[in-house]
């Protein structure tokens, strides 16, 4: 990807411990996620990828280590298998909940709020379906409204898990777009990934093993942080 200025750190992880019952799931992992720059966390089942995810969300506190995110507000999209399918609620109400994070949990969104659930709904080609009940989805569509609730929140970091994973082409090309969309435009986007087609397109692509950081392809150059 092209951008007319660096990029900047945005988004570091330093030093990141997960233990879960006494067994290491993170060991003193380091991260640099810049503005503008596609990161992608790639890894083996069981490297610790998803943790590694939730850490730098602050969904989960580390054993040991820091993460600084400044004041930048972060939006974490899981994977489509977290949530369930018997959610009694449309695919623009699911949507809207990523607008609360302009306005607070059940407060009315305002203009600019509604203008972003538009914004995220058109382009994930979810207009036509933004009525329909949310557990009626396919797959592929459930994926795709639930990456448009965090685009709708208009964070500075978006983090996602798994986004494409086992997907229609067609939606996986619409994830693919919108993501790599938000990352010129400026966001910090880091994606856990087992897609290869999602892994060749990321800037700096940091692959997990056991837990610690095998290798960074791509790293930002410190004279450019």
């Amino acid at each position: 990807m092209s951008s007319d200025q660096p990029p900047v750190t945005a988004l570091s992880a330093r030093g990141i411990h997960v233990d879960f019952a006494g067994k290491p799931a993170l060991r003193g992992v380091d991260l640099e996620a810049a503005a503008g720059a596609f990161t992608v966390i790639a890894g083996p089942n069981g490297a610790g990828k998803s943790t590694l995810l939730e850490v730098l969300a602050g969904t989960l506190a580390p054993s040991r280590g820091v993460v600084k995110a400044g004041a930048l507000s972060r939006a974490l999209v899981p994977q489509r298998a977290a949530v369930s399918e018997t959610l009694p609620l449309t695919v623009r109400d699911v949507v809207t909940v990523g607008a609360w994070g302009r306005t607070g949990p059940w407060r009315r969104v305002g203009r600019d709020g509604r203008h972003a659930v538009d914004e995220a709904l058109e382009l994930l080609d979810l207009g036509p379906l933004q009525r329909s009940p949310f557990g009626l989805l396919s797959g592929g569509q459930r994926q795709r409204a639930l990456l448009a609730q965090g685009l709708a929140r208009g964070a500075d970091v978006l983090l996602l898990d798994e986004p494409t994973t086992a997907l229609d082409s067609f939606s996986a090309a619409r994830i693919t777009d919108a993501v790599t969309s938000q990352a010129r435009r400026g966001v910090v986007v880091v994606c856990v990934s087992h897609d290869p087609a999602l892994i060749e397109l990321g800037d700096v692509v940091i692959r997990l093993d056991a837990g610690c950081v095998a290798s960074v392809d791509g790293a930002v150059s410190p004279a450019r942080l």
